[in-house]
């Protein structure tokens, strides 16, 4: 194999996934470690909230599916007569 191939398929296949780990890592350690007081208090209304709507969405699946029931035992009570 040429020097000039093994070099660039080197580059290629090393260098540059090399280079985007270094870039991350700086990235990474830039950003700051610790959330400020007031991220962290929108986080935990954010989380409330979400766990309120998943029990909304609970609540109103429950609701659905007893009417489709019902809606299938009319059905059948029709059909039978």
């Amino acid at each position: 194999m040429e020097p000039a191939v093994f070099l660039t398929a080197l580059l290629i296949f090393v260098g540059i996934p090399a280079l985007t780990v270094i870039k991350l890592a700086r990235l990474r350690a830039a950003r700051p470690q610790a959330l400020s007081d007031d991220v962290t208090a929108r986080l935990e209304a954010l989380e409330s909230r979400l766990q309120d709507l998943q029990q909304e969405q609970a609540e109103t699946q429950e609701r659905l599916d007893f009417a489709e029931r019902l809606l299938s035992k009319a059905r059948e009570v029709n059909r039978g007569a």
